[in-house]
């Protein structure tokens, strides 16, 4: 029997990693995007079509995109206006999505069991300080989708004993070039002055890998 996973996606180097180590498990991958509405996310797009393109694979099926907008919950927010986006001094703790995970999840695991999968997988790492990234959420919300879906749905982490230095440092030979992870892009490109910029070029200085992404702003 073909083992299946919907793996939920973004543009990032978690993503990426999280795809490729489900292809070395043998497992057929449908990789899921949910679209929300966020300033970001039309560059993510291109970005997540590049590398999926790049790591094509018999197993790989076609990247699935979930419309789920969330300006009526999200109101004013700086990740729908663009304005106050948290910049590179700020604390990681400024780029928290309310309820985002949530949101992701229940919207992946109804398009997974409309498709008959069991196995719903994503990129979380070690270190996330955030309520809706902690085993016990993810365990709980298993059991909640479960219920609410009437069959059986297993949600996996694995990738959750990684930071993302430890993440690209074992993982240096994926064409990371072509990820994205940004909150305040300039077209397509990443400003290098957000806080997700700056959390990406801590993680490849501190792997001792050369960062490939072509910042707007080169230094810091």
């Amino acid at each position: 029997m073909r083992k299946r996973v919907v793996a939920l996606v973004s543009g990032g180097v978690e993503s990426l990693c999280l795809v490729v180590r489900l292809l070395q498990r043998a497992y057929h991958v449908a990789p899921v995007y949910v679209r929300c509405g966020l300033r970001w996310e039309s560059a993510e797009q291109w970005w997540l079509r590049k590398w999926l393109q790049a790591i094509r694979h018999p197993r790989l099926r076609p990247l699935v995109v979930l419309d789920l907008p969330v300006a009526s919950l999200y109101g004013h927010h700086w990740s729908l206006t663009g304005r106050s986006v948290p910049s590179r001094h700020s604390r990681d703790a400024a780029v928290y999505l309310p309820g985002r995970n949530l949101l992701l999840l229940s919207a992946a695991a109804i398009y997974a069991a409309r498709q008959g999968v069991s196995r719903l997988a994503l990129g979380t790492l070690v270190g996330n300080p955030f309520g809706d990234a902690t085993p016990r959420f993810f365990h709980q919300a298993g059991d909640c989708l479960r219920q609410a879906l009437d069959r059986p749905i297993q949600i996996a982490t694995p990738l959750r004993h990684f930071t993302k230095t430890r993440l690209i440092a074992a993982m240096g030979d994926q064409p990371f070039r072509l990820t994205f992870s940004c909150l305040q892009p300039r077209g397509r490109r990443h400003c290098g002055d957000c806080n997700k910029c700056a959390e990406r070029r801590r993680a490849f200085r501190l792997a001792g890998v050369a960062d490939p992404t072509p910042y707007a702003v080169r230094s810091q």
